[in-house]
């Protein structure tokens, strides 16, 4: 009896808490160990595109005349989990906490220096 994986849902991959040109490490993976800056951020599939990290090759046909087409080098989508931020004061991979300034603005905090990312 074959058994098959579920879809993934959105409900599945729970809040990110990055946004696009924090720095991060890669936990996992082939670029285990990279750190690179966001480039784009999917909530709805939970994955993200970052800075020289999971580049893959992209065959690329030309659609009009005049355009290049060849192989191509492009950043590809990761998950979420597999990488974690960058404190811009300690320079550590952390967590994000979350806590509310004097404004009533809700800030993101270090877990590690306990300052303002």
């Amino acid at each position: 009896m074959f058994v098959f994986k579920k879809a993934h849902k959105p409900s599945d991959f729970g809040k990110i808490r990055l946004k696009k040109g924090d720095k991060v490490l890669v936990l996992s993976g082939k670029d285990k160990g990279k750190e690179g800056k966001i480039i784009a951020v999917s909530p709805k599939e939970g994955k993200l595109i970052v800075e020289g990290v999971n580049v893959v090759s992209k065959h690329v046909k030309p659609r009009r005349a005049g355009e290049e087409g060849g192989i191509f080098k492009t950043e590809s989508a990761l998950y979420a989990c597999k990488v974690q931020l960058v404190c811009s004061k300690c320079g550590k991979a952390t967590r994000i906490a979350h806590k509310i300034a004097e404004d009533g603005k809700k800030k993101r905090i270090c877990k590690k220096c306990g300052e303002i990312i």
